[in-house]
């Protein structure tokens, strides 16, 4: 009892409110019955295969996790359903919560150098057209 409120807790902060005022939750956690905290699956609402690849992709980075898959509920829908089963005594939602924060590290990685790269292209630009004056 005590380890499905632990899980509660740290999901409930990747739990978001929507706009108006309207909370909305953009994440569950769903675990069939009879089964352990090690195989959950994880319903994300307004997100598609853009995340949902990405995630299971950091996901299954860690040796702790045995399996990692998605769905999308259907086309119309923009939800996705994110099953993990880990090996051991790793609760799934550790890999998930390590997984989203790697997946942020190397989305403002690519963000840093983006802006890095046109910083530099509009410092070149700038010292040519200084150059042909």
């Amino acid at each position: 009892m005590e380890e499905d409120q632990e899980l509660e807790r740290k999901i409930s902060g990747l739990k978001t409110s929507m706009a108006e005022g309207e909370r909305k939750t953009a994440l569950e956690m769903v675990q069939a019955a009879g089964t352990d905290r090690h195989c959950v699956t994880f319903v994300l609402h307004e997100e598609d295969h853009t995340l949902g690849n990405s995630l299971r992709y950091m996901i299954m980075k860690n040796p702790e996790v045995e399996f990692c898959g998605y769905t999308t509920t259907h086309p119309s829908e923009s939800k996705i359903n994110l099953r993990i089963q880990t090996r051991g005594a790793l609760p799934a939602v550790e890999p998930f919560q390590r997984g989203l924060n790697e997946l942020m590290n190397v989305c403002q990685h690519v963000l840093d150098k983006f802006e890095a790269s046109i910083q530099n292209y509009k410092d070149q630009k700038a010292s040519k057209s200084e150059s042909t004056f």
